[in-house]
């Protein structure tokens, strides 16, 4: 008989451990604590719920004042989510994981899938999600190597809370059937609530594998999608019923009955209450009104409120002498005085603020401009130059819910988390990435040969490019020579198609070398056609832009200056007229920056109002150096520019421009 009882009582405690295994139960937070919510079922004892979940007998006591009296069915436990008790999430298979291809992993309470976008960096990526580069790494060790666009990657779920309020969150990547009203029930919130932490959601860009922010919640609470949560629905056995019947008829597995009723140890029985863990979608339905509203916010238009008064502010560090840096940013402001002259000209309405803000980090002199009735009744803010200037100005704009650009800064990571800034100045990636494609899409039919040498400066960009012409079966060749150029690359060109030479390094001594070997080259047979292709760098080598058009020369560029432009030639014009002098050589010129960011942003201001962002793509003014087209990296960060321009020195030493932003 001892031995029987052995067994039985080996299987009694199996039986009660099998929950521990699934923990599908509702989690509550409570005073900062996290619990699971659980109901205690009839014959129930404190033993017995302390096997289901892995804890001691003396945890639930210290968090249940009065259990230690007895448990009554139906009673509600609040049960501590421990380490050991959440062992299965917290013990996802990371291998399994990382495997993921665009169809996201379903557990997203450790880690959750990103898929790459245009011109994103692991350290983009890192900053985006408050994680670090080697989180991200040891999640997904073949990114050492490279990423590229599509390419789905593991990243940590967020786990740090912080003190500040629009900054509680984590990240919810969408799965397939979920909608936005059943993502916010997965998280107890309303639709409204996840739009606002997420400015750029809309039909287009909810969609399977993209990545949202979900607001004011506590990161370390255990989720299951809606789709998968149960909730517990009593059913009075009749006569005549079995396990099978009962769980056909709620459509869930036995097994998950007699997880959740202990008293099924004892077999079924008629008049028998037992809890059934049925799905809340069909309990609760996931359609109606509350569903067809979430999806008019989704389709939800902007109407533009007009500005009566542009108030403006300009706040840049003008008197720091660093490097010269008070002479660009004060012609940056001469420029930007220009656009503001030229739309007062169109009947805007403009009131220009224009401060001193310090240099560096020393943010003192702008904190003490933030606290001004000035500044908080802005429309729109430009300014801020170092990452504390920019981070501050950054806060401002949320708090206050203004419109914030950053006119310099590439590598800033406030455009990544806050959904009122733009930024001017394109990162540099981004800049690479769509060069690259349009290079494929415009010379896939040419005979190209990249020539090695130089200080290999572009490895970069020529390791993307010649990575995307593999992919799209496009021919090239390597040739690792530069002084017998004219010698070693007649071999390789074609008299059938146009030959494009791509140097690998845009150092202006390796580019004059190519020339004179080119001439040669030319010279030996005028029926070769020969074109070269290069960088933003050449724009600025003026000894040697009269030798671009002998070879039909293309550079690509984030910004350009077309002396040939009659609105270039006006512009210079104008600015010695009002300023008695000409604009600084620097590449690029800042005056016509401040005029370029000046212009666009005004523009936008007065024709859509303080929301222009929602109307940002029909923004169009004829800027002078900068192409603008900005794109938000997430659905809950701002814009950033990724205009681009493709620039050809043409027969009779015409220049054409070409604005590739799209």
């Amino acid at each position: 008989m001892s031995k029987i009882y052995a067994v039985l009582l080996l299987l009694c405690v199996t039986l009660f451990s099998l929950p521990a295994q699934d923990l599908n139960y509702q989690t509550v937070v409570v005073d900062g604590q996290t619990y699971y919510e659980y109901t205690v079922q009839s014959g129930e004892g404190l033993y017995a719920v302390s096997r289901i979940f892995s804890v001691s007998v003396a945890d639930i006591l210290r968090h249940n004042p009065g259990a230690e009296r007895g448990l009554l069915n139906g009673q509600k436990l609040l049960i501590p989510v421990s380490g050991q008790n959440k062992r299965k999430t917290a013990s996802l298979s990371r291998t399994d994981v990382s495997r993921a291809s665009p169809s996201p992993v379903l557990d997203q309470n450790t880690t959750f899938p990103h898929t790459v976008a245009i011109g994103e960096t692991v350290f983009s990526i890192s900053r985006m999600y408050h994680t670090t580069v080697d989180e991200i790494y040891r999640l997904n060790p073949g990114a050492r190597e490279k990423i590229s666009e599509g390419q789905v990657l593991v990243i940590p779920q967020r786990r740090v809370i912080s003190k500040e309020k629009e900054e509680n969150y984590r990240f919810h990547t969408i799965l397939p059937k979920e909608t936005l009203y059943s993502v916010s029930r997965t998280y107890s919130l309303k639709p409204e609530d996840v739009m606002r932490a997420n400015p750029g959601l809309s039909v287009e860009t909810f969609r399977i594998g993209k990545t949202i922010r979900i607001p004011f919640f506590e990161s370390y609470e255990v989720v299951l999608p809606y789709e998968q949560q149960t909730t517990n629905i009593l059913h009075k056995v009749r006569q005549g019923e079995t396990l099978y019947s009962i769980a056909k008829q709620y459509n869930v597995e036995v097994q998950d009955i007699e997880h959740l009723n202990a008293i099924l140890l004892g077999g079924l029985k008629t008049d028998m209450e037992i809890l059934i863990p049925v799905k809340k979608s069909v309990v609760e339905g996931d359609s109606g009104p509350g569903a067809n509203e979430a999806n008019r916010l989704l389709s939800r238009s902007f109407s533009s409120e007009k500005v009566n008064v542009m108030k403006v502010g300009l706040l840049l560090p003008f008197l720091d002498e660093t490097k010269g840096s008070h002479l660009r940013l004060q012609e940056y402001y001469e420029g930007f005085l220009l656009a503001v002259e030229k739309m007062k000209n169109q009947g805007a309405s403009i009131e220009l603020f224009v401060f001193e803000i310090g240099k560096g980090d020393d943010t003192r002199k702008l904190s003490s401009l933030l606290g001004t009735l000035e500044m908080q009744s802005l429309n729109l803010i430009i300014g801020g130059v170092s990452d504390a200037q920019i981070k501050l100005l950054s806060d401002f704009s949320i708090s206050h819910d203004i419109k914030y650009v950053v006119p310099f800064s590439q590598t800033n990571a406030e455009v990544l988390n806050n959904g009122n800034i733009f930024q001017v100045n394109p990162m540099k990636e981004m800049t690479y990435t769509k060069a690259s494609s349009v290079f494929v899409q415009t010379f896939r039919n040419e005979n190209i040969i990249f020539v090695q040498g130089g200080s290999n400066d572009k490895n970069d960009f020529v390791s993307l490019l010649q990575n995307d012409l593999r992919k799209n079966n496009v021919r090239y060749e390597n040739l690792n020579t530069a002084t017998t150029l004219s010698t070693a690359v007649l071999p390789l060109l074609s008299r059938n198609k146009e030959n494009l030479i791509v140097p690998v390094s845009g150092d202006s001594g390796f580019l004059r070398q190519i020339i004179d070997e080119l001439k040669k080259v030319q010279e030996s047979d005028s029926s070769l056609i020969i074109t070269l292709f290069g960088y933003p760098d050449w724009q600025t080598y003026t000894s040697l832009k009269n030798d671009y058009a002998l070879f039909g020369t293309y550079i690509f560029a984030p910004f350009f200056v077309n002396d040939q432009d009659n609105n270039v030639e006006d512009f210079k014009t104008n600015f010695r007229k009002w300023y008695g002098r000409d604009l600084l050589d620097t590449y690029p010129s800042y005056g016509m920056w401040g005029y370029d960011t000046g212009l666009f942003f005004l523009t936008a201001l007065q024709r859509y109002g303080n929301h222009f962002e929602h109307s940002i793509e029909q923004v169009k003014v004829n800027s002078l150096q900068f192409p603008f087209h900005f794109v938000r990296p997430n659905n809950w960060g701002g814009f950033i520019n990724s205009g681009l321009y493709f620039i050809n020195w043409g027969a009779n030493d015409r220049i054409i421009k070409t604005d590739k932003s799209r």
